[in-house]
């Protein structure tokens, strides 16, 4: 049977519910999984109309389970702090499906973080929140067909990333990431390739320490440990090897030197990747965008990326590990390569 995939609608106000029964429509995903959807069923036809899908159209999603009943206008509501409440309340459910075996992998739409945090929920992201459910740290990856970046901090301010960088927080991320990617990307030998925090990889200590004092004797660590990890290498010239094809992922210190030059090479299909936790959680690489909601004109890619890897990983959980070869599955990071389609990308809002 082909796995089942709980949705989260993500925030009401946003693209989330457009992109996720756009994608739901797209043959790559029907083929491959099943999806559960909660969220709002209004708020579901509102998308349906914005999007033009036809009521009796060919869908993978299988049920839609009831969270809220907003109140709607004929057309998807505005930003506020209920639909902030809203998101979180299909995040919850939809991770607690997943977490007690309900769901085989759980991929969660766009949510807001300042009306998530506005409703009263604290958390700066899906990825501290499944923490928290789960009761273990997880290590965030975002993986395209060109380039997988791991973030040894998340969403810090850049003043902050110095004062919390530790030598053991970049081995914990190094390993997870090497197990994972073993695991579920069918990479034998996962080679890591580790970024400096300092212009110049500091350049002999004349641009900071934090190399030699911090990164370094982390890779020293990791590879103790058989982690192919090599480094720290100056981030300016780092990501060109890397998408050549140098390295299976590049650990880096902190959120915008990962994102920016991901976002630059795989925007559209690149997926956020949860790992370390007990169960399978995948997310596009994109925000609400306000400015295009009920506009019909997002693109649901980096959804339906985000969709096929978790029914992907699913499906070869415990699998993936025993491949032989250190090359790359076919789609490993991502989705399968598609044809390209003509939509508006989603703009660079929260995730």
């Amino acid at each position: 049977m082909k796995p089942l995939v709980a949705v989260s609608l993500g925030d009401p106000a946003g693209i989330g519910p457009e992109i996720v029964v756009e994608a739901a429509t797209r043959p790559s995903v029907r083929r491959a999984c099943r999806l559960v959807v909660y969220g709002d069923e209004a708020v579901i036809a509102a998308a349906r109309k914005a999007r033009r899908i036809a009521a009796g159209a060919a869908s993978a999603i299988e049920r839609i389970e009831p969270v809220t009943s907003l109140r709607l206008a004929g057309s998807l509501p505005k930003p506020g702090k209920r639909c902030g409440e809203a998101a979180f309340r299909y995040l919850e459910a939809a991770a607690l499906a997943t977490s007690t075996g309900r769901a085989d992998a759980l991929a969660t739409a766009p949510l807001n973080k300042f009306w998530l945090h506005e409703a009263g929920h604290h958390y700066d992201g899906h990825t501290e929140y499944l923490a928290e459910l789960a009761g273990m740290p997880a290590t965030m990856m975002l993986a395209g067909p060109r380039l997988r970046v791991v973030l040894v901090t998340t969403h810090i301010s850049l003043a902050k990333v110095p004062t919390v960088l530790t030598t053991d927080r970049i081995v914990a991320a190094g390993r997870t990431a090497s197990d994972h990617l073993a695991r579920f990307h069918r990479i034998a030998k996962p080679r890591l390739a580790v970024a400096a925090l300092n212009p110049h990889a500091g350049e002999g200590g004349l641009f900071g320490d934090e190399e030699a004092r911090i990164i370094a004797p982390a890779v020293r660590r990791l590879r103790a440990a058989r982690v192919d990890a090599s480094g720290p290498f100056p981030a300016d010239t780092l990501f060109a090897a890397a998408v050549s094809g140098a390295y299976d992922a590049v650990l880096c210190m902190y959120h915008d030197q990962a994102l920016i030059p991901l976002k630059l090479v795989d925007f559209r299909e690149a997926v956020n990747v949860s790992m370390g936790l007990p169960f399978l959680r995948t997310s596009p690489d994109h925000g609400t965008a306000y400015d295009l909601a009920g506009s019909g004109r997002a693109s649901a890619d980096s959804m339906e990326a985000s969709i096929l890897l978790a029914a992907a990983m699913a499906a070869g959980r415990g699998a993936a590990s025993s491949a032989k070869g250190s090359g790359h599955a076919p789609g490993a990071r991502g989705s399968a390569p598609r044809r390209a389609r003509k939509a508006v990308p989603a703009k660079r809002k929260p995730r």
